[in-house]
């Protein structure tokens, strides 16, 4: 059972979600920075939205912290640098709020061309002001779609549905991507000199701060409309205000905002401006989705699988055929760590077989999990271990091929003085390892296991079960095979608990063992 910290409100469903699975929920919200520090100790996870502050001393008062969940997109608020250097995973729910934050979009959209706040406001006042607040339509305009992700194709789908011709800004959209979605892509600067509307749709990053100002907006199209319903910062709201003052940009509805929570900006006082305090994400579908979603990720984070929304990890997903292989490979790496008496220089992955024509740098990262979990004292995950490998200066390769083998698919891990392979096999995966120091064996792999190098001569089954059997400590399962030269030989065993270090002096004392080595899984 873990104590999960939960600072912010989510939905119940996602907090039943961990009750359920047998975790303790703190719901403690409202915490001030020291209250934070304080509830932050003995934790290991934490759900927050995005007023909750996770600074680098949060993170670090956190000792026992395996997990953040944000419960929804942005990442603002969490020091992720700091949490990838303490090994903790920082997860998301990106896809819970997209269908809200368009469709705010589009209601900022039709309510900056229609001027519907404004005209609501003068009649609740007593004012009927009919010519004053006549707008444009849709249809036939030219909207400006920057950064077409998933909210921005979703932007982009509905508003091919009022009539409007459609232009994006996105470096990593392809022309063909952008053309099956009725899309024409342009430069940013050609962008905004041809759009009536513009739509801002990117993450916030040190690319993105501040990227429509003063001189993108001198470049736009005279009487261009903004919406943003992204991050506030993106947008630079002085230069912002200034252009709307002249004239030169016709008006604009922004859901967020550089300083949030804000009560007071430039632009709030001008009459063409239409404004929201951040409600993109503010429906009950999407609250709800938010909360079962990163309850889902931080249960996958604190069982220690793999989670598909982290953030900080240096993996591009898991596909289903490989899926099974992850817990292999990282008992792969504890065996193949087990087997140095330090971390070696280099490891080399190989994948063979069907699995060849999948993504497997997850496979890298459970190799490598495994590895170190053999020698660090550390807290070792899969957010952490790239950068202890080049802080080890570990040299990592990693190579494929779809050539058929023994098996249908072989992992196999190498360095210059080791090797270990594994595959599974039968109809339920079951996990196998064959190879060991290129000597062909098949053994079940097991908590406890040792490897023994000896002279392949009578007798020596018979010294290994008779120290085994005097320590009592019965043999589960066995490989054996001698070299190619015939001389010596390697047996793998599968055995009962833990072997003493006097029963491995032992066997090393005897003239026909050459090597012990214990392996822990």
């Amino acid at each position: 059972m873990a104590r999960v910290l939960v600072t912010e409100t989510i939905a119940d469903s996602g907090l039943d979600l961990l009750r359920d699975a047998g975790h303790d929920v703190d719901v403690q919200e409202g915490l001030d920075p020291a209250a934070l520090l304080e509830a932050i100790a003995g934790a290991h996870g934490l759900i927050i939205r995005s007023a909750t502050k996770v600074t680098a001393e949060v993170i670090e008062a956190g000792s026992d912290l395996v997990v953040v969940g944000r419960a929804g997109v942005g990442l603002d608020n969490v020091d992720v640098d700091a949490a990838t250097a303490q090994g903790v995973m920082v997860v998301n729910a990106p896809e819970s709020n997209i269908l809200s934050a368009a469709e705010q979009a589009m209601a900022l959209l039709l309510a900056q061309a229609r001027n519907i706040p404004q005209a609501h406001a003068a009649l609740v006042a007593g004012r009927w002001e009919r010519s004053k607040w006549e707008g444009v339509e849709l249809h036939g305009k030219t909207l400006g779609i920057v950064g077409l992700g998933r909210v921005g194709t979703l932007v982009a789908q509905r508003s091919l549905a009022f009539g409007m011709r459609l232009l994006a800004y996105d470096p990593y959209v392809s022309v063909e991507r952008a053309r099956h979605l009725g899309v024409e892509l342009r430069e940013l600067d050609e962008l905004v000199a041809e759009a009536d509307f513009l739509t801002v749709h990117l993450p916030k990053n040190a690319e993105t701060v501040g990227l429509i100002g003063a001189d993108l907006l001198a470049k736009a199209k005279p009487g261009i409309r903004i919406i943003n319903t992204a991050r506030g910062g993106i947008i630079d709201e002085a230069a912002l205000a200034d252009a709307i003052s002249r004239g030169h940009v016709g008006g604009a509805g922004l859901d967020v905002f550089e300083k949030e929570p804000t009560t007071e900006s430039p632009l709030f006082g001008l009459p063409s401006v239409v404004v929201a305090p951040h409600l993109g994400a503010s429906t009950a579908e999407a609250q709800d989705k938010a909360g079962v979603t990163i309850a889902e990720q931080v249960l996958l984070a604190l069982a220690g699988d793999f989670v598909p929304f982290a953030v900080n990890v240096a993996a591009s997903g898991v596909t289903e055929p490989v899926r099974p292989f992850m817990g292999l490979v990282e008992q792969l790496g504890r065996f193949f760590g087990s087997l140095h008496d330090r971390v070696p220089d280099r490891i080399e992955v190989e994948v063979q077989g069907a699995l060849a024509a999948e993504r497997t740098d997850i496979l890298t990262l459970c190799a490598l999990k495994g590895l170190f979990a053999t020698s660090t004292e550390e807290p070792v995950s899969y957010v952490n271990v790239p950068q202890m490998a080049a802080r080890r200066g570990l040299e990592i390769r990693e190579t494929s091929t779809s050539s058929p083998s023994e098996y249908v698919n072989l992992i196999t891990l190498r360095s210059g003085s080791h090797s270990v392979a594994g595959t599974l096999t039968g109809s339920h995966n079951e996990p196998r390892v064959v190879m060991v120091d290129d000597h062909a064996v098949e053994v079940a792999p097991s908590p406890n296991m040792l490897v023994i190098r000896n002279d392949d001569r009578p007798g020596m089954i018979g010294v290994v079960g008779t120290a085994l059997g005097e320590a009592g400590i019965s043999i589960h399962s066995m490989a054996l095979e001698p070299t190619s030269q015939g001389n010596t030989a390697l047996m793998v065993l599968s055995v009962s608990s833990a072997v003493p270090d006097e029963v491995v002096a032992s066997l090393a004392q005897n003239s026909g063992i050459l090597g012990v080595d214990r392996i822990s899984l």
